[in-house]
């Protein structure tokens, strides 16, 4: 079993569209340990709330964050980090990477994507930890 932080804009990705996205967080879901923190679901619902989403049903965002939180392991924040100046918010990602002992963080951004690495835990893109889960 493989433990996993998705950035936002990846949960985001997999809420909207019926790609790679979705499908790395259906499969994480079901055989892996998805992980997030109380402050990554607080961004992704404040995101979720600006007007270039409006046109998504409240009823799919609502089944959405439910299945989320009710299967995904929630984790508190680990510290303050201050790695990644240029985008604050991406420290949140990598404290609740952290917090969660995770293995892997999966992101789209280029801030977190340029790292490739924090501590023990790998920065990879959707596309890679798809390939990587199939080796598993």
């Amino acid at each position: 079993m493989v433990k996993v932080v998705v950035d936002t804009n990846v949960l985001i990705s997999a809420l909207v569209g019926h790609g790679k996205p979705r499908r790395l967080i259906t499969l994480l879901l079901e055989a892996h340990e998805l992980i997030v923190s109380k402050e990554m679901t607080t961004e992704l619902i404040e995101v979720l709330r600006r007007a270039k989403f409006r046109k998504i049903k409240n009823r799919h965002v609502d089944n959405f964050l439910s299945i989320l939180v009710g299967r995904a392991k929630l984790v508190r924040v680990e510290g303050r980090l201050n790695v990644i100046v240029e985008d604050p918010d991406d420290n949140l990602v990598l404290g609740t990477a952290c917090g969660g002992r995770a293995n892997y963080l999966v992101s789209g951004d280029k801030h977190l994507l340029m790292l490739k690495q924090f501590r023990s835990i790998r920065i990879v893109s959707v596309r890679e930890m798809l390939e990587l889960l199939d080796g598993v």
